[in-house]
C-alpha cells in the first residue's frame, strides 16, 4: 500500500517556510505597531527639549498658570513675559461650546438615520454627513467669517446679550464679530460628522435580540432607544465625543479666523479670545527667536492637554465597561 501524504500538509509547511514567514510577518506588524510609539515619543521629546529655555527662564507652572503674555524680541535672551493661561481658556471655552452643541445634535441625527429614516433617505444623510467631514477646516472659516457669522450669529449673539446679558455677568458686554461663541459654534459643526459617524455605527451595533425583546414586553420606541440603545451605546458615545474633541482642542485656522486673537483671558461668552493651536499659527511666522521657543512650549501644553483628555476618555470607557459587565454578570 502506498503511503498518501497527509490532507491540508502545503509544501511551505513541509519545508519549514511557513513557519519563517509567519515570524516575519509577525516582526512586521511589531514594527509597525511600534512605529506610533516612536513617532509619538520622538514628536514629545524634541518639543520639550526645543521649549526647555523657556521654561528654566520662566518656570513651567509660571508658563502654565500665567495670566499674561507679552512677547519679548531678543536672540539669545529672555526679555518678555510668557503665561498661556489665557490660551488655555480659550482652547477649552470654544472646545466646551462645541460639544455642547455637537453632541445632543449627533445623537439625534444618529438616532434618526438608524431607527427613524427610510432606507434611501438613510443613505442620503449618511453620505451628507461623510461629505461634511471631508470639507477642509479653511473653508468652515471663510464660511463662518464671510457668511455664517454676520449673518445667522451674529443677531442671535446679540438677541442673547440683550435678553441674558443683565440676567448672567458671563454673557453681558459687548458682542464683537469674533469671540469664542461664535469659534465654538463652528467647531461643534466641524466635529458634528465625526461624533455622528462613530455613534451611528455603534448604535447600529445594538444585540436586536434586546430590541425585540423590550418590543416583546410592550416597550414602545421612545423607551428602546431611551432603556435600551443609549445605555450600550454609552461607551460608544464617549469614545466618539473624545475624538471629536481632540479635534476641536487642536483646531487651527477656523478658530484662528472666528476667535478674536485677543492674548487676554476672558470669561464672557462673547469676549474676543484666543486658542493655543490658533495663537501658534497667527505668531510664528513673525516670531523673534525667544517667541519661538515660547510657541514650541505652548505646543507641549497642548500636547499635554490632549493627553490628558484622551486619558479621561479611556477611563470613563473603562469604567462603563466594567458596570456594564457586572450588571450583565448580575
Amino acid at each position: 500500500m502506498t503511503a498518501t501524504k497527509p490532507p491540508g500538509r502545503s509544501a511551505l509547511h513541509s519545508h519549514g517556510a511557513g513557519r519563517y514567514s509567519d515570524r516575519i510577518f509577525t516582526a512586521f506588524l511589531a514594527l509597525a505597531g511600534a512605529s506610533v510609539l516612536l513617532v509619538l515619543g520622538a514628536m514629545l521629546l524634541r518639543t520639550v527639549f526645543d521649549a526647555y529655555p523657556v521654561f528654566v527662564y520662566q518656570g513651567f507652572f509660571e508658563f502654565v498658570l500665567g495670566p499674561e503674555w507679552h512677547a519679548g524680541f531678543a536672540r539669545h535672551e529672555f526679555t518678555g513675559t510668557y503665561g498661556a493661561m489665557p490660551f488655555i481658556l480659550g482652547t477649552l471655552y470654544t472646545s466646551a461650546i462645541a460639544v455642547a452643541i455637537a453632541l445632543p445634535l449627533a445623537i439625534c441625527v444618529s438616532l434618526f438615520i438608524t431607527f427613524y429614516a427610510s432606507r434611501r433617505f438613510r443613505s442620503l444623510l449618511s453620505y451628507s454627513v461623510e461629505i461634511l467631514a471631508a470639507v477642509p477646516s479653511i473653508i468652515f472659516g471663510l464660511w463662518g467669517l464671510l457668511w455664517f457669522v454676520p449673518n445667522v450669529l451674529h443677531p442671535i449673539s446679540r438677541a442673547i446679550n440683550t435678553t441674558l446679558g443683565s440676567v448672567f455677568p458671563f454673557v453681558g458686554g459687548s458682542v464683537p464679530n469674533t469671540n469664542y461663541f461664535h469659534a465654538g459654534v463652528v467647531l461643534a459643526i466641524m466635529i458634528l460628522p465625526i461624533i455622528t459617524a462613530i455613534t451611528r455605527e455603534v448604535m447600529a451595533a445594538t444585540p436586536p435580540e434586546e430590541v425585540h425583546a423590550a418590543y416583546g414586553l410592550g416597550a414602545t420606541k421612545s423607551e428602546v432607544l431611551g432603556r435600551i440603545v443609549l445605555p450600550r451605546s454609552f461607551g460608544g458615545i464617549v469614545g466618539a465625543t473624545m475624538l471629536g474633541l481632540g479635534r476641536a482642542l487642536g483646531e487651527t485656522i477656523a478658530v484662528l479666523m472666528l476667535i478674536g486673537g485677543s492674548q487676554q483671558a476672558g470669561s464672557r461668552l462673547f469676549f474676543p479670545g484666543d486658542s493655543l493651536a490658533a495663537h501658534i499659527a497667527a505668531t510664528f511666522q513673525d516670531a523673534s527667536p525667544e517667541t519661538l521657543t515660547a510657541l514650541m512650549g505652548i505646543g507641549v501644553v497642548l500636547f499635554l492637554l490632549t493627553m490628558v483628555v484622551n486619558v479621561l476618555a479611556r477611563l470613563i470607557v473603562w469604567r462603563f465597561a466594567r458596570t456594564a459587565s457586572a450588571g450583565d454578570a448580575l
